[in-house]
């Protein structure tokens, strides 16, 4: 009997992967079955299930550390997504993982990220009674409010991968939890080398930074430019993991990696510039958090039978988490602003 590409596919994973990858065809499924595909295995699915949904073509309108700029060149949480796909992705096959589950996570990872950066975070994290956090929110969307509460129907593997992607100030490598998958700690590291080196160079071109303030221990060890701190940080993953047999990265390349992060967190992040547009920007969500809670009816009737069934704080979160910086803008400036100030 001919097998199908899929099982073809299945097959040639059994051979190729690492003992330690996760396998396509030993996944645990989904919540609601689904017959199998005979072209693309089960994490296949799913990359092309989140890159066709909703909440990925609105990272296009979310942007990363400098807010709703106005040049061209600046990352979005899309363009970021990409960059971390791509990264992961490398680093896999170089340790045989599974491709296709990392660039699963990897698409999805952001998805439930708020308009304008952390600082759209951090407002709903005060708002929400129970905290809000932008990966567990992304499997939210992704296991509910896609499809208005069915959902994209997702393997476990996926959305556990998402579930654990958190990151910050915490330390880069942190203790896998129980059943984390190789695939899922390799986008956790490649989410890092992604934001560190291009916030770098949007800091830059918004004159916030110079490439010669960076600090010294850290050029020494990965470059003066960005492609060459990527190419050091991804081949020392590569190897040192090949040695260490777990996900990680040389001690030596590690420090001056820890060294960049802590001086973007302390020079660039808290500068004036960003602190003053998170200022606005924590303006604007605060007062749309305080509207939409007293005039529920005012949201979609999805989110209204959220606030139903759910909370109104639930329901005020996804509504407000899912808007792109702009929507954001838009929706303050019909309620707030007189038409005759908001230059229309």
């Amino acid at each position: 009997m001919t097998r199908t590409i899929r099982e073809q596919t299945e097959a040639l994973e059994d051979r190729l992967l690492a003992p330690y990858a996760t396998r396509s065809s030993r996944s645990r499924g989904r919540k609601r079955p689904l017959s199998p595909c005979d072209v693309r295995t089960e994490f296949q699915r799913d990359r092309d299930r989140i890159l066709h949904s909703k909440a990925f073509r609105r990272l296009k309108g979310k942007t990363q550390v400098f807010l709703a700029p106005r040049g061209d060149h600046y990352r979005t949480r899309l363009t970021h997504t990409l960059e971390v796909a791509q990264i992961a992705r490398t680093i896999a096959r170089a340790l045989r993982l599974n491709e296709d589950l990392t660039e699963a996570i990897a698409l999805g990872h952001d998805v439930g990220h708020t308009p304008f950066g952390h600082a759209g975070e951090s407002v709903l994290d005060e708002f929400h009674p129970d905290g809000f956090r932008h990966y567990e929110q992304s499997v939210r969307v992704l296991d509910f409010l896609e499809g208005e509460g069915e959902g994209l129907n997702l393997t476990y593997e996926t959305l556990e991968g998402i579930a654990a992607h958190s990151k910050g100030r915490g330390p880069i490598f942190q203790p896998a939890q129980d059943g984390q998958s190789y695939e899922s700690v390799v986008v956790r590291v490649s989410d890092i080398i992604a934001y560190l080196n291009h916030d770098i160079e949007d800091a830059v071109r918004a004159e916030i930074l110079r490439e010669s303030e960076l600090p010294a221990e850290a050029v020494q060890v990965l470059g003066s430019t960005r492609g060459e701190r990527i190419g050091r940080m991804v081949r020392d993953v590569i190897h040192a993991s090949l040695e260490a047999g777990k996900v990680c990265m040389s001690p030596e390349v590690l420090a001056a990696t820890d060294a960049l992060k802590d001086f973007m967190y302390e020079r660039v992040y808290p500068s004036p510039e960003i602190v003053n547009e998170i200022r606005k920007a924590r303006s604007v969500l605060n007062t749309l958090i305080e509207y939409y809670y007293h005039h529920v009816e005012a949201m979609p009737p999805f989110f209204q039978r959220i606030a139903e069934t759910e909370s109104r704080e639930q329901a005020v979160c996804d509504y407000i988490a899912g808007m792109t910086d702009l929507y954001a803008l838009d929706r303050y400036r019909e309620l707030f602003l007189p038409r005759a100030w908001d230059g229309s």
